[in-house]
């Protein structure tokens, strides 16, 4: 995993145009890398205007492809491996085992919503003759 010092924004990463923002571990001190500049007016407007353009798309997707979407996000979580690990230690000064279950929780978590996405039950569909 390398990072970039880069803002995630749509299908996009750019650079930042407010201060620098960087993470320092809280066991050493140390100030790591890359430092991020922080978003402006015009990133967050962006990033808002492609969420709600997103949201019309998204809410007409099936329940599979919904269940399928929260599946995807952790395998995808799972499969940066330990790198996410050692930059979690490095930013928090937590232990391995604890981050590890931490990760372990969350891609859980995802695939219980999709289960739940999946089953339908949430709609609180009823037929009542």
């Amino acid at each position: 995993m390398t990072l970039e010092g880069k803002l995630l924004i749509g299908q996009q990463a750019i650079k930042g145009k407010q201060i620098e923002i960087r993470a320092i571990n809280p066991a050493t001190d140390e100030t790591l890398t890359p430092a991020y500049l922080g978003a402006g007016k015009e990133e967050v407007d962006q990033a808002c205007a492609l969420a709600e353009a997103a949201y019309g798309t998204y809410r007409e997707t099936s329940k599979e492809d919904r269940a399928m979407f929260l599946e995807t996000i952790a395998s995808e979580i799972e499969a940066i491996g330990d790198d996410l690990i050692e930059r979690g230690m490095a930013e928090t000064g937590l232990p391995r085992a604890r981050l590890e279950g931490e990760r372990g929780r969350t891609c859980g978590q995802l695939r219980l919503f999709a289960s739940v996405v999946r089953a339908g039950e949430w709609l609180d569909v009823r037929i009542d003759p």
